[in-house]
């Protein structure tokens, strides 16, 4: 996809669990409340999604989404 951006180091860790869970962005956007951009926007650091932090975290059974 042209003009791509990175994922933050937490996008990487969030990205790669959703895959091991076969799960997708708008899954977690479903359970979180919130939309699929929203997601995206977490995952390359343009919103930090703290609200959402924790709640991400034990979805995915990961540490706290740090």
């Amino acid at each position: 996809m042209a003009g791509q951006t990175k994922l933050t180091p937490l996008g990487k860790k969030i990205k790669k669990r959703l895959v091991d869970l076969d799960m997708t962005q708008r899954d977690l956007a479903e359970l979180l409340g919130v939309n699929a951009p929203y997601i995206t926007k977490i995952l390359t650091g343009v919103r930090t999604g703290a609200k959402y932090r924790k709640q991400i975290a034990e979805i995915l059974g990961i540490d706290d989404a740090a």
